[in-house]
């Protein structure tokens, strides 16, 4: 083991000694843009599953494969890694027709409202205003990490197909090591990371903002692997672009692959002494859609349903209850203190965050690490 690797586990490990039963050193936040509800419980939408102005009207053996009597057994074709293995290790919140709910706070529904909220536990209205690529002016929680944490910039890294993450991130550019849109990777990181770096220039989607989520996600699992990350945010961004394009069949085709790079990254995790039993993974989206088929290409104040999202949960300290219905509601800006607390860290130490810890996805006999003293 590297004299930094121990030095970190060191790091994160002695308050979880001192408080006696915290198990989770690691965070890995998956964030997918866009994915609705809809699809996450329901599988493939019978309501666009034969409409040609979804770009269906060739889609047969999409449909074939995917369609099914009831919503379980439609959404276990559509992710069915997600739903046999991550779902009952875990907690899934977010299902509306079952009464649980997950909100955006903030007002505007679209992505980088979304992507702070999530990061900086608050909604920032009126700061960040729709998708301008401003720089977030709130310290996030991987910077906040890094510091509580004493952690170095490659032990906090965010890789993201999107390139506005680079001012979504970080409130100081340079703090954490990101790599978002078609952006190259330093040299030297690995063979692999090197080969990536040069295809993403060779595999263009069909927008200029957006890499493919395949560069991101091998970026994020080499780095997983070779520099050994406390804290990992993947984010995915195609099944957003795809669904603005009005191509539903990309759609699904977008989140069969997202089910199956969780896949890879489960068992990377497994497969890493470093990662195994001792990380928190955290899956959500940023925003939700319209659910008719004239607005679910469509998100943002105007469109109702686009503040609904989901969130799912697999930890040492999370329960394994699986899909949780009837669970009332929780919001966006929940998630940042709730992995905080996972961490055996006091969430209100993070100044300003106005999201609380989520009780579904702690323990009962779970106790945080006291506070650490303000004087």
């Amino acid at each position: 083991m590297s004299t930094r690797r121990r030095a970190f586990l060191c790091c994160l490990l002695l308050p979880f000694l001192a408080a006696g039963q915290h198990k989770t050193r690691n965070v890995i936040l998956v964030t997918a843009d866009g994915l609705r509800w809809q699809e996450v419980f329901g599988g493939i939408d019978p309501l666009l599953q034969n409409e040609k102005s979804a770009g269906m009207e060739e889609a047969d053996e999409l449909r074939a494969r995917l369609s099914a009597a009831t919503r379980e057994e439609r959404r276990r074709k559509l992710m069915p890694f997600f739903w046999s293995t991550l779902a009952p290790a875990g907690i899934v919140l977010g299902d509306v027709s079952k009464g649980s709910s997950v909100k955006v706070t903030n007002k505007y529904h679209v992505s980088y409202p979304g992507y702070s909220e999530i990061l900086t536990g608050r909604a920032q209205d009126g700061v960040i205003v729709g998708n301008r690529p401003i720089r977030n002016p709130t310290q996030t929680l991987p910077e906040f990490l890094r510091r509580k944490l004493g952690l170095t910039k490659e032990q906090v890294a965010l890789f993201g197909s999107w390139r506005v993450f680079h001012a979504i991130g970080e409130s100081k550019p340079g703090t954490i090591f990101l790599n978002a849109g078609y952006r190259e990777l330093p040299a030297g990181l690995s063979p692999r990371l090197e080969k990536l770096s040069s295809l993403q220039f060779d595999v263009l989607t069909p927008w200029p903002t957006v890499r493919h989520d395949y560069i991101t996600f091998e970026m994020a699992l080499e780095y997983l692997r070779t520099a050994h990350p406390g804290f990992l945010h993947i984010a995915f961004g195609e099944a957003d672009d795809w669904a603005h394009d009005k191509r539903y069949d990309r759609v699904l085709v977008s989140i069969g692959y997202f089910d199956r790079a969780l896949k890879q990254l489960w068992t990377a995790i497994q497969a890493l002494p470093e990662y195994r039993d001792s990380t928190a993974l955290v899956i959500t989206s940023d925003h939700g859609r319209g659910g008719t088929v004239g607005d679910w290409t469509s998100h943002g104040q105007s469109v109702p349903g686009s503040e609904q999202i989901w969130l799912a949960m697999v930890s040492p300290e999370t329960p394994a209850r699986g899909e949780t219905g009837f669970a009332g509601e929780v919001h966006q800006r929940d998630i940042a203190p709730t992995i905080l607390e996972l961490l055996g860290i006091d969430y209100r130490e993070y100044t300003g965050v106005l999201g609380k810890p989520i009780p579904q996805a702690l323990k009962a006999h779970f106790t945080p690490r006291p506070r650490a003293s303000t004087k």
